[in-house]
């Protein structure tokens, strides 16, 4: 099928994989704003469709420190367990509505303890809520698994806590682990010692590296942290030169290590200058594990339908890719083999029979 036949409600329709979302980056604009009021937070607007409106704009800048800063609203509005219980479970339903089969969910817990709650008691109430969502998707016919990765904020000094998080609830639905925050000058091997005991507690883990900052960031996530994956990852172009591979992206390659690659996210950070040029379509061209993600569904005003969209209609994607990176998504997702391939071979496949 040809990218030119594919369309809109062809694409929502088809099952997806996201490996790259953060909660409190995708809440819906109606629940901020009742949410916000509850605790008395005060928005830039308390109409949902301008406010929709202002993150997007507001994270157009080109500029990682002021696109983080966006999260000021949400996270305000995450302290209690009713906020969380409501936002991770609409979270699921949000996915299975756009034809999400497969997600992991990421957050850092350091950030959602202002209202009082104890670090465990906010994984715990993330958990409840994201239980109740998939109950719910699934009596609606559109069942969605959905993993959790705890963050660590990398510019802090919590990221061990969160990591001993990781271990503590990975039997109860966390099944991987992150470092998030601004990158540069906050280099991953200051928390070495919380990936090396993740490596011994056989928790799986992604690192952000490569999007603020480049070839070095990726290069020592891999061969100092040991990362599983690679959170966007698109610097690595730096790397490959008239189509030849350097060692760190032959290492990339030849591994399979994913790299969560978020087109949208990217635009509006300035670590890509169009859809048509994002390097997720050159390196899939290359045979790099490419993911495709959303990082934020609401900041970056996108779902899945709409960034699969986006490379169908500018970069030229046919139906061929997009099961190609769904399949890419769940060979890396940090979930059991036999889980896996049962949604590869039973969900995914399958769906793109059309």
């Amino acid at each position: 099928m040809t990218a030119s036949r594919i369309d809109i409600d062809t694409i929502r329709r088809l099952p997806k994989a996201v490996l790259h979302d953060h909660l409190d980056g995708g809440l819906r604009p109606t629940t901020l704003v009742e949410l916000a009021d509850a605790v008395g937070h005060t928005l830039p607007t308390t109409d949902p469709d301008e406010l929709a409106a202002w993150y997007y704009e507001a994270a157009n800048s080109g500029d990682l420190v002021r696109y983080i800063a966006t999260f000021e609203h949400t996270l305000a509005v995450m302290q209690t367990r009713e906020g969380l219980l409501r936002t991770a479970e609409e979270y699921v339903l949000d996915l299975a509505e756009d034809g999400v089969v497969y997600g992991e969910v990421r957050y850092a817990p350091e950030l959602l303890v202002n209202g009082g709650l104890a670090l465990s008691e906010v994984v715990e109430t993330v958990q409840e809520g994201l239980a109740s969502g998939m109950a719910k998707a699934a009596a609606l016919g559109t069942p969605v698994r959905v993993g959790t990765l705890l963050c660590g904020m990398r510019m802090f000094d919590r990221v061990r806590e969160a990591a001993d998080l990781a271990v503590a609830f990975r039997d109860a639905g966390v099944v991987g682990f992150d470092i998030a925050g601004a990158e540069d000058g906050f280099p991953p091997a200051d928390h070495l010692a919380a990936f090396e005991h993740l490596r011994v507690e056989n928790v799986p883990f992604t690192i952000h590296a490569g999007e603020a900052h480049g070839l070095p960031s990726i290069h020592q996530a891999l061969q100092v942290c040991g990362a599983q994956r690679i959170g966007h990852g698109v610097r690595i172009t730096e790397d490959i030169v008239d189509g030849k591979l350097g060692r760190v992206a032959g290492w990339v390659r030849d591994r399979r290590i994913a790299l969560e690659m978020c087109p949208t996210s990217n635009l509006q950070t300035g670590a890509a200058t169009s859809i048509a040029d994002h390097p997720i379509t050159h390196l899939r061209d290359l045979g790099f594990r490419v993911t495709l993600n959303t990082d934020n569904r609401l900041v970056s005003g996108t779902t899945m339908t709409r960034e699969m969209s986006l490379l169908v209609d500018e970069a030229g994607w046919t139906l061929d890719d997009l099961r190609t990176v769904t399949v890419n998504s769940l060979k890396s997702a940090f979930i059991p083999f036999d889980e896996r391939a049962a949604l590869i071979r039973d969900v995914v496949l399958p769906g793109y029979e059309l």
